[in-house]
């Protein structure tokens, strides 16, 4: 049997893929799984040894499309969703399975303040869409694998304070509105007891900066000083994290790290928290906040100008 998986975007969503990959391998008897993603997140899939061959797309599939239909595959899994998705699969013309997005129940609960969503989340709706092939949860998380060149041996790269434990911090965000405000982090630093690792992407320096400025003897700033899979890689060696709804919170949760997940202007009831994270892991969201949530995504500002969903935030004593 050959499967193609489909997911072109981004970092989280496609490591909430990775326990479908695993549990197809492992439960289908010499399944060949295929897939499909965007060059840009190559880093994110490549290395996962569960997957027998990879296609990347710039920006659309038909420049993969001809070598797609060579392949005959047996079935699609659709873990995206979407248009571009439904022209591939009518183009491959095989039997498909897709989970439901439940976009409507998010907007009814984005812009009327109806929850109509079931309490699940998503990494067990894209099971229930496996229900046909007979493909079950195994429960055993997710999964990020990196290669061996992009571990960061922490003795040479951080200072020396960092020898007994550090946590790491993320301060990055696809969304504004994502992202914990600098004067959150501070307030973090104040509250934590070990060292922090501040990471994220080149367009969060300058604040992570300001951070490490301000605690010069309890924060380091690794934005935009390594790669994707190297702050994995201290996420990894972490005693804990500290993210916002970010593509780094799941790779934390795929290590299994205990988080302290931060939410701003979306909800854990979308279904995207940290998937069976380590012990000891927390959520941190304004509750009953009128205007929360805003959007299913986020914002490039705060739709309302004050950002309380972040900025009304109580950051507990021990974290």
């Amino acid at each position: 049997m050959k499967i193609l998986i489909v997911r072109f975007s981004s970092i989280g969503d496609i490591v909430l893929t990775t326990p479908v990959v695993r549990c197809l391998k492992q439960q289908i008897p010499g399944v060949e799984i295929h897939y499909i993603t965007k060059q840009s997140f190559r880093q994110v899939i490549e290395h996962n040894p569960n997957i027998d061959r990879f296609f990347y797309i710039q920006s659309s599939v038909k420049e993969v499309l001809p070598a797609l239909k060579k392949e005959q595959y047996d079935y699609v899994i659709d873990l995206h969703h979407n248009t571009r998705t439904l022209q591939l699969k009518l183009a491959l013309g095989v039997k498909s399975f897709s989970f439901d997005k439940l976009n409507k129940e998010k907007f009814m609960l984005v812009h009327f303040r109806m929850n109509r969503l079931p309490d699940k989340h998503i990494v067990d709706r894209y099971f229930e869409a496996l229900h046909p092939l007979g493909i079950t949860n195994d429960r055993k998380g997710l999964d990020y694998f990196i290669d061996p060149q992009d571990e960061i041996n922490t003795k040479e790269f951080l200072p020396d304070i960092f020898s007994q434990g550090y946590y790491a911090l993320v301060a990055g965000g696809s969304y504004y509105t994502k992202r914990i405000p600098e004067n959150k982090l501070k307030e973090i630093c104040t509250k934590v007891k070990l060292p922090l690792v501040i990471l994220g992407g080149p367009e969060d320096a300058a604040v992570a900066q300001q951070i490490q400025d301000a605690f010069p003897e309890k924060a380091f700033n690794a934005c935009g000083k390594v790669r994707l899979n190297q702050s994995a890689s201290l996420i990894r060696q972490a005693q804990h994290v500290i993210s916002s709804d970010t593509g780094l919170m799941h790779i934390a949760a795929a290590y299994k790290k205990s988080i302290t997940s931060v939410w701003g202007n979306t909800i854990p009831e979308f279904g995207m928290y940290p998937y069976l994270p380590g012990d000891g892991s927390s959520i941190l969201e304004v509750k009953n906040l009128g205007c929360r949530p805003c959007s299913k995504l986020g914002f490039k500002k705060c739709p309302k100008g004050h950002f309380k969903c972040m900025n009304d935030l109580e950051i507990p004593d021990q974290l």
